[in-house]
């Protein structure tokens, strides 16, 4: 009953996915191509939602020099950094989640997929037809084998190290460190899909490394934000720049002159002996 709970959830796109395959494979193409194609069908659908964001994660990483500041300024106090945080993002027009919705997209149609090889009546039509890649695949609804396993996860790991690549450019050393590492920790879970979904899985990360090639290609890297310390002083209202770098500067002279040693009045009684020869 919990197994199948998911599986009442996703039929809508369990049924989508089955007409989007029966459709290209009506039209000529086999099994195998038709999950290649239903794969690019589907991340060009969610293609818009994608660039809108790479626009977002942009935005973050152009304000995040200001909000190193704040997480500087209001460090210890975890509330007031996160009110004052969210009031930030608000100001700007930035939602923190808008880059995480494409992959969130993705991860109901693998699973309607997985769901539609398990089914008996497709199943059995994958089983009927000719294999894959001049069958090097025999069976896209069954777990693969043998050299045939071993190459897909070889295909599967250098497509995910390459996509994981060019989507980390701009990430710092810790997280590409996880980002190359996670392909190698999947494998131990894809062993166990049927060679369909690893066949879509390798599609999706050829799909993406083009996909983030051309995205740097329409979005360059933004110019970080500096926005003026609202804690540093402020010059005097209405005067210039120039005029306060001047009073500055009378003000310095004044100093340095007062602290100079004033020259000794001369000697009273030698003025009054010149006054009296003088009578």
């Amino acid at each position: 009953m919990i197994a199948a709970f998911p599986q009442d959830i996703l039929q809508p796109l369990i049924d989508l996915s089955e007409l989007i395959l029966k459709f290209f494979h009506g039209i000529g193409f086999g099994w195998g191509m038709s999950i290649i194609l239903m794969t690019f069908t589907i991340r060009l659908a969610i293609l818009p939602l994608t660039f809108k964001g790479v626009k977002g994660m942009q935005e973050l990483q152009r304000l995040q020099p200001e909000i190193k500041k704040l997480q500087e300024r209001y460090k210890d106090d975890k509330q007031r950094l996160q009110q004052e945080t969210m009031a930030f993002y608000k100001e700007h027009s930035v939602n923190p989640l808008a880059s995480c919705l494409p992959l969130l997209l993705q991860l109901p149609f693998f699973l309607a997929l997985f769901y539609l090889l398990q089914g008996p009546e497709f199943k059995a039509d994958i089983a009927d037809a000719p294999s894959f890649l001049w069958g090097f695949i025999s069976d896209l609804a069954e777990k693969t084998t043998g050299i045939t396993l071993v190459v897909l996860m070889v295909v599967y790991v250098v497509t995910q190290l390459g996509a994981s690549i060019v989507s980390s450019i701009s990430a710092d050393r810790t997280q590409r460190i996880i980002f190359m590492a996670l392909p190698f920790v999947f494998v131990i879970f894809i062993i166990q899909f049927p060679a369909g979904l690893i066949v879509y899985w390798i599609t999706t990360n050829v799909w993406t490394v083009g996909q983030q090639l051309l995205v740097r290609k329409l979005y360059p890297k933004p110019e970080p934000l500096d926005l003026p310390d609202p804690d540093a002083p402020k010059p005097a209202r209405g005067k210039p720049a120039g005029a306060t770098a001047a009073v500055a500067d009378g003000a310095g002279t004044k100093q340095n002159g007062a602290g100079r040693a004033a020259p000794p009045p001369g000697n009273p009684r030698k003025r009054k002996k010149r006054s009296g020869r003088r009578r």
